[in-house]
Parts: structure tokens; C-alpha cells; sequence
């Protein structure tokens, strides 16, 4: 397992995905902004890509989000690059669905030939043999999830993980019908949607999935590539001598047991920064005033992407 260091050492706390060995620290990684700009191509300074990696791993992170679509190809071989052989307890957590087209454009693939090629691509790129946990990503090219039918693409991961190419399946950019009826097929370990401070549609759905051990994990924790903007948010940091960005971070922590963070940057020093609000305890008098920006006009100061 890596190590944790001071200042930061319990990341998070400690959660175990349901049915399942993997028991992670909440705070960990997600490695969609080391790819180039709109997530397409490679890297800006390719050397602080493989070092942020390898700090966050030193720091105690023991799991990455990553995606083969995302460059395409290139955060997969950063990753490989930077930490292979990946160190013992490392989980790392991939995503199909999507592709990308010439134009950097994200387009829906979720075909039985295009799921299958997907998990072969993020092995191979990863220099795998099975992957720990695969989200299935519905809705592409919608801003919010869209309700559809999720029988015919998870049935080709199912049949990958009867293969034992996928040991865990979870599921991304979806409502709670689908949800409910993905678990009808099969187990189901985690959910990845859009959610944060100002975007709150799926309170009732993290309430449901932490009653049943199952891991929610919000993209976009800190509002996309727009950073919140909101004057209690701002404050309640003066408060609490931190930055805007911890707080929000120890916020989506202390909502709810099951909550995993994944947030991303290529940057080293502010990797450092977001490690911090795996320690970071809000008192309950701020939490209320967070608690208001979901349903105030603060809500509507962040503008998310549609990628993911």
C-alpha cells in the first residue's frame, strides 16, 4: 500500500467499495487535465505530468481515475509511464462509453464492438491485465444525465468481467432509474456524476447508494474547468485559513461516508493544496452556510463542461 506522509495523512478517511477487497482512501485522483487542452493531446510539460503522479502516489492517494478517451490514449501512458509497476494497493479506475473524433469532439460509443475495444485499449495502454474498476459512461453529449436503457452495453462489461479482464463495474453521467436498474443486473461498486457545491441534484441519490455501501464519486468537484464562484465559499475559507478550493473539497467529504474525491490537476504545488482537505474539518455552523450555496443565487456562478 503507498505511505501516507504528515499534514495529510488520513486523506480523507478510509471507505471499502461494497462486495468488494478494495478499501480506499477518499481522496484521491483523477487524471483528465493531464492531457492536453480540452483533454486532447498530450501534456503542456510532460516531466510535472509524471511528477504530480508520482507525488500523489508518495502522498498516500491509492486511487486514480483515468480514461483511455481521454487525449486519447495519453493519460493512459502517463500513468504507466510515471508508476509502473504500479505499487501494491494502487486501484486504478477507468471509464468507457466515449471517443474522441478528430475534433477533440466526444462521441458516444457504446456498442458491444466499441465497449470491448475500449477495455482492450485502456489494458493495453495501461500495461494491464485486468482492470479494477470500469465506469460505464452514459448520456455523452448531454449536459445532465438522460434517462435510457443500460441492458445491451453493460451486459458486454459483465461478460468482460466474466472473461476476468474487469473485476468491478461502476457507472457514470447517469440518472437514478438507471441506476436502479443497472443493480438489477448486475453489482454495481460506485456511480460518477456531476456534483458540488452549487450542483446538487443527486443528494437523494448519494443518500440511497451510502444506505447500500456504495461509493458516489463527484466529477466536476469544484464546478469544471470554471471555479466556483461564490462569496460564502470565499469567506467561510477566511474562516477556516484555507483556500476556496479545500473547503469545497472537505465539504463533498463531510456530506456523506460514501463520497470519493477524484479531483485533478497538473500541477504539483496544487496537488499539494488539495491534499490538504483530506484533514480539513468544517464546524457545523459553516457547513450550514455551504449547505445554502446549492439553492441560492450562488448556484448559478459555475459553468460545467460536457466531457467527463
Amino acid at each position: 500500500m503507498a505511505h501516507s506522509t504528515s499534514g495529510h495523512d488520513d486523506l480523507g478517511g478510509r471507505f471499502t467499495l461494497a462486495g468488494t477487497p478494495l478499501t480506499l482512501n477518499r481522496l484521491g485522483y483523477g487524471a483528465m487535465q493531464l492531457a492536453g487542452p480540452g483533454v486532447f493531446g498530450p501534456p503542456r510539460d510532460p516531466e510535472e505530468a509524471l511528477a504530480v503522479l508520482r507525488e500523489a502516489v508518495a502522498a498516500g492517494i491509492d486511487h486514480i481515475d483515468t480514461s483511455d478517451f481521454y487525449g486519447p490514449h495519453v493519460t493512459n501512458r502517463i500513468i504507466r509511464d510515471a508508476l509502473a509497476p504500479y505499487p501494491t494497493g494502487l486501484t486504478i479506475v477507468t471509464k468507457v462509453g466515449a471517443r474522441r473524433g478528430e475534433d477533440a469532439s466526444w462521441i458516444e460509443a457504446l456498442s458491444t464492438a466499441e465497449l470491448i475495444a475500449a477495455v482492450h485499449d485502456n489494458l493495453r495502454h495501461l500495461g494491464l491485465d485486468a482492470l479494477d474498476v470500469v465506469n460505464l459512461r452514459l448520456s455523452s453529449g448531454h449536459h445532465h444525465p438522460v434517462d435510457g436503457p443500460v441492458e445491451e452495453p453493460l451486459q458486454a462489461l459483465v461478460e468482460l468481467k466474466r472473461q476476468g479482464l474487469v473485476r468491478h463495474i461502476g457507472l457514470s453521467h447517469v440518472t437514478a432509474g438507471q441506476v436502479a436498474a443497472a443493480r438489477a443486473i448486475t453489482e454495481i461498486v460506485c456511480v460518477q456524476n456531476q456534483y458540488n457545491l452549487a450542483h446538487r441534484e443527486d443528494d437523494a441519490l448519494i443518500d440511497a447508494l451510502a444506505s447500500d455501501g456504495i461509493a458516489y464519486v463527484p466529477y466536476f468537484p469544484l464546478g469544471g474547468f470554471t471555479p466556483l464562484q461564490s462569496e460564502t465559499l470565499s469567506a467561510v475559507a477566511s474562516e477556516l485559513e484555507a483556500t476556496p478550493i479545500q473547503v469545497a473539497l472537505a465539504w463533498l467529504l463531510q456530506r456523506a461516508p460514501n463520497i470519493l474525491l477524484i479531483p485533478g490537476t497538473s500541477s504539483v504545488a496544487h496537488l499539494r493544496d488539495n491534499l490538504q482537505a483530506g484533514s480539513l474539518r468544517i464546524p457545523p455552523e459553516q457547513v450550514a452556510r455551504l449547505d445554502a450555496i446549492g439553492s441560492g443565487p450562488e448556484a448559478r456562478g459555475s459553468a460545467l463542461p460536457r466531457n467527463g
